[in-house]
């Protein structure tokens, strides 16, 4: 079949997500030789209109692993925002070397019921978003070039593929896990469940600058740009305050919260997982 356009999609607070949309877009576009566009998906502004794409069109999407599944915030954006006319579709997830569980299997399932045609797919570990113990220096150079290459192959299945054959496939395709499971609960260092959904990040007024940048990269909009140093709305403990933050004045201390990030890292810093890829073809 003939696609017109490629278009890569990502909800990415802490960057590895859009890190792997970007060289994926990137291989399916040379095998393909058309134009490619990279959207995010991740802050408030940019999730407000829903997003329509045509059969002729190759949507590539990702997004992180939270507690196991889609973060459940974003997940109606996912379900509400989306609409394909059986538009071809590379998924793939990332997650913090514990587990993507059922996050991809989620996503497929979203993507399958507004209109998509799901072919290929990917589980990537990058860098924790809680901990820089955890695979602190992924994705690597070689692992991006290898999601590149896997695009790219994808694409180039696409060349030659009938649609009449390619929704067959795809109706057949499957990933691990189940779409319908509970998200996973947080364990703290004693191994007992870790409660810390009210847990907020807070502000060191020594070090901040007073810059508003925490409040632009919340991809729930929850900070107080007048005064950052209140949240009022929620908080996903995605760090991208944290991360996005250059003076390093954003911190958790959430008694609950750091004995899971603890125990993230005495489990789950060693051995690094490795990518896992499936595909349709």
């Amino acid at each position: 079949m003939q696609i017109r356009e490629i278009h890569s999609l990502y909800f990415s607070p802490t960057g590895g997500t859009a890190k792997y949309a970007k060289a994926m877009v990137e291989g399916a576009a040379e095998a393909l030789a058309c134009p490619a566009t990279i959207s995010s998906f991740t802050l408030p502004r940019e999730r407000e209109e829903v997003r329509h794409f045509s059969g002729d069109e190759l949507l590539i999407i990702g997004s992180p692993t939270y507690a196991g599944k889609l973060p459940n915030k974003i997940l109606p954006e996912f379900q509400e925002k989306l609409r394909g006319e059986h538009t071809p579709v590379l998924l793939f997830v990332t997650y913090g070397n514990r587990n993507f569980d059922n996050s991809l299997a989620e996503l497929l399932s979203v993507l399958r019921a507004n209109g998509f045609l799901p072919l290929a797919a990917a589980a990537f570990a990058c860098r924790h978003a809680f901990s820089d113990r955890i695979c602190p220096e992924r994705p690597r150079a070689e692992e991006l070039a290898a999601a590149q290459n896997f695009a790219a192959r994808a694409a180039e299945a696409l060349k030659t593929a009938e649609r009449t054959a390619l929704e067959a496939v795809s109706l057949a395709f499957t990933v691990p896990g189940d779409a319908e499971a509970p998200y996973y609960v947080p364990k703290g260092e004693d191994g007992a469940p870790a409660k810390f959904l009210k847990a907020k990040p807070l502000t060191d007024l020594s070090k901040c600058l007073h810059c508003g940048a925490c409040a632009a990269h919340c991809p729930m909009g929850s900070i107080d740009a007048a005064d950052t140093s209140k949240v009022p709305g929620i908080c996903i403990k995605c760090q991208a305050c944290v991360r996005g933050c250059k003076q390093g004045a954003k911190y958790f201390e959430d008694a609950a919260f750091l004995s899971h990030v603890r125990m993230l890292e005495e489990n789950f810093a060693a051995p690094e997982k490795e990518n896992l890829y499936f595909s349709a073809f």
